[in-house]
């Protein structure tokens, strides 16, 4: 009889964290990514350094911490995926999470950065760095190596001259095409890294947060490790203190830009992982008295704290680079993949040691990457699975399924790693999760729940998981504040809207149109569901929009009722 209530138990049980050390590992390591370290420091120098801080702090008070709590509380009081939770909590509001899976699906094409870092790492064990010489077979006439590019060289020949690093970057590892028109054919080593990414991601989540939460505890753990190494090597290079002047020097007139404002609005949304349905999904597999509240202050501290510290590291070294070569820091200064690909390890390849230290920044690289390449795809299949229990919860059923999707995505990310990849990538990344969606999901779930469902009885249930009542400035943020802001932030991207660029190429015009539907894919998601349940649900119209604004049982109490129920009647049956 105990084998039978045990097999019955588990069938109806979607899996828990296996402790809270887990679930605090997975969600730092999927918010603390790249954006930390390749985005914010950027920000911060272009926005007016220090003074950046100020809307960056304010924004992430107003907006970031409400907005995290909110969407970890839907996950832990409905656990459920982010479809499934929105129709136990607003039905009318389902769209909301089809839109996140159309999201979440464009998130996958990260794991290519994942590959980009494997295929530096492996060459970053080369006796002579590639990227640091112009002696390669890859290279042109134009290029200048690294101990040539001081203020002269560059100022003799500056319209044609390129680094080593640059080179190494398009022509060596993308070999890029003329443009999006001529993909041309597979650039078969990078295929090969992206192979042993997805492979990767395969066996972390194949079984479930059982496997992803194990992972964690190195993938979370050790790029910190990392970045105390580099941080410490960076700011004792000489040049170091001048490019943390220009990094951290307040211009206290930028505060006066609205633009400034968005960025830091933007900022927040893109490295707190809001709007992805990413936190919703982690917090339905904690336990249901988990103090999500208190969780929240803590992850989204450590999420800035992360990147302010990741700004020293970053521009330490460019001091040092520009120091080296004789020019000014914001000769140098990149943001995204150029930093991470180009400036960072032509600056690690000046550094005595340069193979150990280039070494130590791709690993942190590639961990940053993994943790929220995982936890995206993690959420997708826990999403559906979700939708499917009987079909998909079953566990050889489950494996096949994670196989099944990690398999075909690295079939269509193949498209990713030809030589007009890096084109559909920028594309894709434009498009794929713009200001639009991260506003407009905002906005909706800020409806949704502070109007629909009711704000104060959302406050309730996080008291009664926590034990503490959130504050009446939560729900002036989710009410108004969030709102309002998303609103403004939504209209200014579109009255500033520009075409997508990679240097002098424009894209075609049908490569625009394919960008805008991915954009609208998801964003109209959210009208037309609530629209087609509008039209399918019985009564007048009064009594239908009733019925879908209001909340089904508390789904975790009805599953507990229903599995106490069907374990009485077999235990009856049994004796």
């Amino acid at each position: 009889m105990g084998r039978q209530r045990r097999k019955l138990e588990d069938s109806s049980d979607r899996g828990q964290w296996a402790s809270k050390r887990e679930y605090v590992l997975v969600v730092a390591g999927s918010v603390v990514g790249l954006g930390n370290v390749w985005r914010f420091p950027y920000l911060c120098y272009k926005n007016g350094g220090g003074a950046f801080l100020v809307p960056y702090g304010l924004l992430a008070v107003v907006c970031g911490i409400p907005l995290f709590l909110l969407e970890t509380s839907i996950g832990q009081y409905t656990q459920e995926g982010f479809i499934t939770s929105w129709w136990n909590l607003c039905p009318l509001a389902q769209g909301i999470g089809i839109g996140q899976l159309i999201i979440s699906l464009c998130f996958f094409i990260y794991i290519l950065i994942e590959a980009w870092a494997l295929f530096y790492l492996v060459f970053s064990f080369s006796p002579q760095l590639p990227w640091a010489t112009c002696e390669n077979t890859w290279n042109t006439a134009d290029c200048l190596g690294l101990q040539n590019l001081n203020s002269s060289n560059v100022t003799t020949n500056h319209t044609k001259s390129t680094s080593p690093a640059a080179e190494f970057w398009e022509r060596r590892m993308l070999g890029m095409s003329g443009g999006i028109e001529e993909l041309g054919s597979v650039r078969w080593e990078l295929a090969l890294c992206l192979l042993a990414c997805w492979a990767f991601c395969y066996f972390s989540i194949w079984k479930g947060v059982r496997s992803s939460g194990k992972v964690a505890y190195f993938t979370a753990t050790f790029p910190y490790v990392m970045l105390l190494v580099l941080l410490i090597r960076g700011l004792t290079l000489p040049g170091a203190s001048e490019g943390i002047y220009y990094y951290l020097y307040p211009d206290i007139n930028r505060l006066a830009n609205l633009e400034v404002w968005i960025e830091a609005g933007s900022q927040i949304y893109f490295s707190y992982s809001l709007t992805a349905g990413t936190l919703n999904v982690l917090g339905s597999y904690n336990d249901y008295n988990n103090n999500c509240y208190k969780d929240c202050f803590f992850l989204c501290l450590l999420n800035s704290g992360t990147s302010f510290v990741a700004g020293f590291v970053v521009f330490s070294v460019l001091g040092f680079m520009a120091q080296e070569q004789g020019v000014t820091v914001d000769t140098v200064t990149e943001s995204g993949p150029g930093l991470a690909f180009i400036a960072y390890p032509q600056a690690t390849a000046l550094m005595p040691l340069p193979q150990f230290w280039t070494v130590c920044f791709f690993l942190m690289l590639i961990l940053l990457t993994i943790d929220t390449h995982f936890v995206i795809v993690e959420s997708f299949i826990t999403t559906v699975s979700d939708l499917f229990p009987k079909l998909f919860r079953a566990p050889v059923n489950h494996e096949i399924f994670v196989l099944i999707v990690c398999v075909s995505s690295f079939l269509m990310h193949l498209t990713l790693v030809t030589e007009g990849g890096i084109y559909v990538f920028q594309l894709l990344d434009f498009y794929g999760s713009t200001r639009v969606c991260q506003n407009f999901m905002a906005i909706c779930q800020c409806v949704a729940v502070g109007w629909i469902f009711g704000a104060d009885r959302f406050c309730s249930v996080i008291e009664d998981m926590t034990q503490h009542r959130p504050c009446v400035f939560f729900k002036i943020c989710w009410k108004f504040t969030i709102p309002l802001l998303s609103l403004i932030s939504l209209v200014l991207y579109l009255a500033d809207y520009k075409h997508l660029r990679i240097s002098d190429y424009v894209y075609p015009n049908w490569a625009y149109a394919v960008g805008w539907t991915m954009t609208l894919s998801s964003v109209v998601m959210v009208p037309l569901w609530a629209a087609g349940l509008m039209c399918f649900t019985t009564g007048t119209f009064k009594q239908r929009l009733c019925v879908l604004c209001r909340p089904v049982e508390r789904p975790i109490c009805k599953r507990r009722k229903v599995g106490e129920e069907e374990i009485d009647q077999l235990t009856n049956h049994l004796t």
